[in-house]
């Protein structure tokens, strides 16, 4: 015997709330992303000049002294201390996303949490694999170049404080370029655009990657093309998973409509 609830979908009724109940609920959800960072935050402050040096070592390894200065009195202390927070926040995004996806959550139908949570989990991997793509593969090339280029009677030497500036920069520029596929998946499920019409567009994708690249990134070819190529790669990945979310969101509408 069917469920009356699982005929139609649309008819699913919703959680709702008064707006005092959704900013306590928010409260509650920013407070335990607060905590998660925190908690993430001073396991890790132990280890803060250990988290430095592993951070530093693509530049350390290709500077001619292999070690960096500080022109400022604290930023011996603050520069790791600032470096530990972001890795803390890095290592609770899981915690953050997930607090943020439970907010957004009661709002949703059954067949939209089902397709939100793939979503959720891919975005959380991207994020990482941006920032593994930016470590092993940009930092190496990028630093390797700046060096190499520096006028005959230049030694190359960085300040911490700016090299903490910089790789912050890089870093979430690549973490929020690898969740083009995500962002793809959400304007089609939206009905904004459809695949196709995102295929068609690819000329005008591939163009904007570049320019997208010569803004996050430094002013050299290699990083603006590292950073370009993998975006180009990933939107065409995109429109592949958002093939695959409308299919199945239309295989679910059908199998609703015959029970």
């Amino acid at each position: 015997m069917t469920d009356q609830s699982d005929i139609i979908e649309e008819e699913e009724p919703l959680d709702e709330g008064t707006l005092l109940s959704h900013l306590v609920e928010l409260r509650s959800r920013l407070l335990k992303i607060s905590a998660a960072v925190v908690i993430m935050f001073i396991a890790l402050l132990p280890f803060s000049g250990e988290i430095f040096s592993l951070v530093s070592e693509p530049l350390r390894a290709v500077l001619p002294s292999n070690t960096m200065i500080a022109t400022e009195v604290a930023s011996p202390l603050l520069t790791p201390f600032k470096l530990t927070f972001f890795m803390a926040l890095f290592a609770a995004m899981p915690v953050v996303l997930y607090q943020v996806w439970a907010f957004v959550a009661p709002g949703l139908y059954k067949k939209e949490q089902r397709f939100a949570i793939p979503l959720l989990a891919s975005s959380i991997v991207l994020f990482y694999l941006g920032i593994a793509f930016a470590y092993f593969i940009v930092f190496p090339l990028m630093f390797g170049f700046f060096t190499a280029v520096a006028p005959e009677g230049v030694e190359v030497q960085t300040d911490i404080s700016r090299f903490l500036d910089f790789i912050t920069t890089i870093v979430f520029a690549f973490g929020i370029a690898f969740e083009v596929p995500i962002a793809t998946v959400l304007i089609v499920w939206t009905g904004f655009t459809t695949p196709d019409k995102l295929g068609k567009a690819r000329p005008y994708v591939f163009l904007g990657a570049f320019v997208l690249g010569m803004f996050l990134t430094p002013p050299d070819i290699i990083s603006q093309t590292l950073l370009a190529v993998p975006v180009y790669l990933l939107y065409e990945l995109g429109i592949v998973m958002a093939r695959v979310f409308t299919s199945s969101g239309d295989e679910s509408e059908e199998e609703s409509d015959s029970e």
